[in-house]
């Protein structure tokens, strides 16, 4: 899959606690993983960075290019970075509190693994259609999955700004993960929930359908979120499934 990538810190933060990056294993398999610091929160932007760096960093060891084997290693991961981040927390003052938000996609050449915690999301485009492949993990979300509130009332619930799951909160880490069949011409988005602050799904589709590589296609995303006022930092990867052995990633 050919990548792009990139993170901005908006208008109104006054840092960034976004992280983006991909990763290769020794198989040749793609591991592309976005991290956001959680809202305010004490150490946010370590939180992420030690998130996507260990995990990131682990893939590169593996050789491994089954889905079964993918869907035990990110549950595996997840744990084990959830420990890692308490203990770190724990150790040091400054960084008590901290914690992180999580979407990760493993490539194969026919199939996307994907794992996630808390409200960063990803989407499949195939053709014109968009389909957001995530759950959000905030209190909103959570009542309107359980019948509680409309959807009406979700999208301005003061629930959707409290993260239900997340690295580094509790003993407990419990990604959702999935997986599903990609074809050729597939586009894969990850994103932190900056850009669904200010783009609705039609306005995703045409900023990427108009521009002409998918690396114009991110920076645009991410100059239309800022210009229409998200509140927070805004990242986006965006990669297109080519032929098989298509590799390739840029920032």
């Amino acid at each position: 899959m050919r990548l792009a990538f990139a993170t901005d810190t908006g208008t109104e933060r006054a840092e960034n606690q976004d992280y983006v990056d991909v990763f290769v294993n020794q198989k040749g398999l793609q591991l592309a993983i976005v991290a956001d610091g959680v809202g305010g929160q004490n150490a946010g932007d370590v939180a992420a960075t030690m998130a996507v760096s260990h995990i990131g960093n682990d893939w590169t060891k593996t050789n491994f290019d089954q889905v079964s084997t993918v869907r035990a290693w990110l549950v595996e991961q997840t744990i084990q970075e959830n420990q890692e981040i308490l203990k770190t927390a724990n150790r040091y003052k400054t960084l008590q509190g901290m914690a992180t938000t999580l979407v990760i996609a493993v490539i194969l050449p026919d199939a996307l693994v994907i794992a996630n915690l808390g409200d960063s999301r990803a989407y499949l485009l195939r053709r014109d259609s968009i389909l957001q492949l995530t759950q959000d993990h905030n209190l909103a979300s959570e009542l309107l999955r359980k019948g509680a509130i409309t959807s009406e009332e979700a999208a301005d619930h003061p629930g959707r700004h409290m993260i239900t799951r997340q690295l580094g909160a509790t003993e407990a880490a419990n990604p959702d993960i999935q997986d599903m069949r990609i074809k050729e011409g597939d586009l894969l988005l990850l994103t932190t929930d900056g850009l669904g602050k200010a783009l609705t799904d039609h306005e995703i589709i045409q900023i990427i359908q108009q521009a002409d590589s998918i690396s114009k296609a991110v920076a645009s995303l991410i100059t239309t979120a800022n210009q229409q006022g998200t509140p927070d930092n805004v990242t986006a990867l965006l990669g297109i499934q080519e032929g098989v052995g298509s590799q390739h990633a840029s920032k």
